[in-house]
């Protein structure tokens, strides 16, 4: 077969590669500046290059080594014609799990201003409240999103989830894209798993924040361009956020200068919530070169007008 050609940047698509290359010696790979890319068909990237794909005439396969797509979507040079297929791990959406299960319990039972009290030798019991009277909304029922919401149900906690489309889960009150305000109205902490498509890109804004309770709490580990950061700053600042938990950035690794870092009630992790193993991505990407050469239907395949 065509040489497969590896775009973009990131440490997964070089350990992916290290261990494609292992698990197949016969497969052949290359650069997009690399002459023999020009008759690739398969793609294998993370994040590619502006006009990455605009060398790659014959592509058929673009595969993403992580669980998005988005930014292979957005790519103008994209060809239209080429499937777009992504990870899915099922221990990934345990990592995600357990992610978020930390982070509403750090909130729920306030062990943010617990830590901010340790800060200042401040000794003070506060009040704690019964899960049912924390209401935490999932944003996203896609695999992850359910996972959550209904194990967050199942702890006790009033737990709300929203959708494009409705989605009936076992203990979660349930909305669709149009009752956005109504999903939002009064919850004391937010969580986002949402795709980034045109229609939730900068959904994380002032006008969301404004609908929380006073003092609530967001935890996105959703994707970067999902939060606009100017307005959490600025309903941090106001009291009408009291924190927020933060794991994907619109450009990643976040500067150093970035003030993120440094603002009161902000806590960054460094795009560690959840990912899938090396060896799952391995699997699924050779999986799925075999049956675009075999002609057969793609597992993951994305669909592209929604954006995931």
């Amino acid at each position: 077969m065509s040489p497969i050609v590896l775009v973009g940047p990131g440490k997964d698509l070089v350990e992916a590669h290290r261990l494609l290359q292992q698990m197949r010696p016969a497969l052949r790979f290359c650069y997009p500046d690399d002459s023999l890319a020009q008759a690739a068909e398969v793609a294998i990237c993370w994040a590619p290059p502006s006009g990455s794909f605009a060398r790659l005439p014959q592509l058929k396969l673009i595969h993403s080594v992580g669980a998005g797509a988005d930014p292979i979507i957005r790519e103008p040079s994209r060809p239209a014609s080429a499937a777009v297929c992504r990870i899915v791990d099922p221990g990934h959406c345990q990592g995600m799990l357990e992610y978020v299960l930390w982070g509403v319990l750090h909130y729920h039972r306030r062990f943010d201003q617990i830590l901010a009290n340790q800060s200042q030798q401040r000794w003070e019991r506060l009040t704690q409240h019964g899960a049912q009277q924390t209401r935490v909304g999932v944003m996203g029922l896609g695999q992850l999103g359910k996972a959550a919401a209904e194990q967050l149900a199942r702890l006790g906690f009033a737990t709300r989830g929203w959708a494009r489309s409705a989605q009936p889960l076992p203990g979660v009150a349930t909305f669709t894209e149009a009752q956005l305000p109504d999903f939002l109205d009064g919850l004391d902490i937010l969580v986002c798993l949402l795709p980034l498509t045109e229609r939730t890109q900068g959904i994380l804004g002032a006008e969301t924040f404004a609908h929380l309770t006073p003092g609530a709490a967001l935890i996105n580990c959703g994707r970067g361009g999902h939060l606009r950061v100017d307005d959490l700053l600025g309903a941090l600042a106001s009291g009408q956020l009291r924190g927020a938990l933060l794991d994907v950035f619109e450009q990643e690794p976040l500067s150093r200068e970035h003030p993120l870092w440094s603002t009161p009630g902000v806590t960054v992790t460094p795009h560690i919530a959840s990912s899938a193993s090396l060896s799952v991505i391995a699997e699924q990407i050779l999986t799925n070169i075999d049956r675009q050469q075999a002609g057969l239907p793609l597992f993951n395949r994305v669909d592209t007008a929604l954006g995931y």
